[in-house]
Formats: C-alpha cells, sequence, structure tokens
C-alpha cells in the first residue's frame, strides 16, 4: 500500500506541528515518521526548494538527511535511522512558514493531479533504483550549496521521485528521472565533468 502523500500536508505538518523558533531535522523525522519513506524524503527537499534554501547550511543539511532516509529505502529498511547531532541542526522557522504561506495556494492545486499511473514502472529494482538517485542527488547537494539556489533542481526532482514512489505516479516518476538527468548533467558542466 503506498504512503498517503500531499505537498500541502507535509508542508503544513512541519508548520503546525513546531512551536519552536527553530524547527530541527529531528522535528522533521519526529513528525512524519510515521508516514513512511516518501514525505521524510520530500520534507528536507521541499526546504531546500523553498526560500527557506537560501539559508547558508540548509542544502548541505537537507541533501545529507535525503541521502540518510533514502540509502536506508535502497537497503530495504522499514524505518529511517537519522543520528541525533543530524537531527539536532536546525533553522528559522519563521522564514519556512512565510513560504509555505506563500505557495500552499499552488500546491493545493498540484495535489489533486496526483494518481496511481504508468504503475509498471514500480516494483523493488525501479523503487531502489529511484532511491540510489536520490542518495548521489542528495549528496551533489552539499556542493552545489556554492552555486545560489542551484540545489533547488536536485530538491525538486526529489519532491516528485518521493511523490511517485508514495502515490505510484509514474508520471512523478518521469519528470523525476528527467530533472536528476538535468540536474546531473548541469552539475558536471558546471564542475568540468562533461
Amino acid at each position: 500500500m503506498p504512503d498517503q502523500l500531499d505537498i500541502t500536508a507535509v508542508l503544513t505538518t512541519l508548520r503546525d506541528d513546531t512551536d519552536n523558533d527553530k524547527i530541527s531535522l529531528g522535528d522533521i523525522v519526529s513528525s512524519l515518521e510515521g508516514r513512511g519513506f516518501g514525505p521524510l524524503l520530500m520534507a528536507p527537499a521541499l526546504i531546500a526548494f523553498l526560500p527557506s534554501g537560501a539559508i547558508p547550511g540548509i542544502p548541505s543539511l537537507c541533501g545529507i538527511l535525503i541521502a540518510l532516509i533514502a540509502i536506508q529505502k535502497v537497503f530495504g529498511k522499514s524505518h529511517p535511522w537519522i543520528p541525533s547531532r543530524l537531527r539536532k541542526a536546525d533553522f528559522d522557522r519563521e522564514r519556512f512558514s512565510d513560504g509555505v504561506d506563500n505557495i500552499t495556494p499552488i500546491t493545493k492545486r498540484i495535489d489533486r493531479l496526483f494518481k496511481p499511473r504508468i504503475t509498471f514502472l514500480f516494483g523493488p529494482v525501479i523503487s531502489r533504483l529511484i532511491a540510489a538517485l536520490c542518495v548521489i542527488f542528495g549528496l551533489l547537494m552539499i556542493p552545489l550549496e556554492l552555486i545560489p539556489m542551484a540545489a533547488a533542481i536536485p530538491a525538486l526532482a526529489t519532491i516528485f521521485a518521493a511523490i511517485g514512489l508514495s502515490t505510484r505516479d509514474g508520471v512523478m516518476l518521469i519528470l523525476a528521472l528527467i530533472l536528476f538527468s538535468v540536474a546531473g548533467y548541469w552539475a558536471g558542466t558546471e564542475f568540468g565533468f562533461i
């Protein structure tokens, strides 16, 4: 059974389930742990994609969290483990909350589009391949942080991947693969590998 997931619910859960000036990565994991890997992958990707991703250090922290969660999905773990040191890392709640308020009207419209389709793409091999790509591109967000807002491309790809895996929406998986390819090509040319 796929995890229930929509972008608006994940964003509002993160905003409303925290009441301090800061939101820690531990808060994110605690809020979303019962919903499965999809929301746990999507939450840090959304944080890196929204204006909160412009805060120095946030894309790297989010990328590490994405990689840690996704590598456990690759190896078939049912519940993710996050090191306590990483759980304590935090960022400004008010800036994140403002971003949520601005984007919620858009996410509500987008959420209506998700549905199971092209389901032959889903199986253990494809799911683990997508999770492996999330690991690679989560780690790629660390050097991409040096270029303003560059981590947003792999973050968006991870958002689509999480939605696809959680809702069995093959269109989202295809979009994620396209964005992973774009991010890989762009990063390769930017860092001189291509």
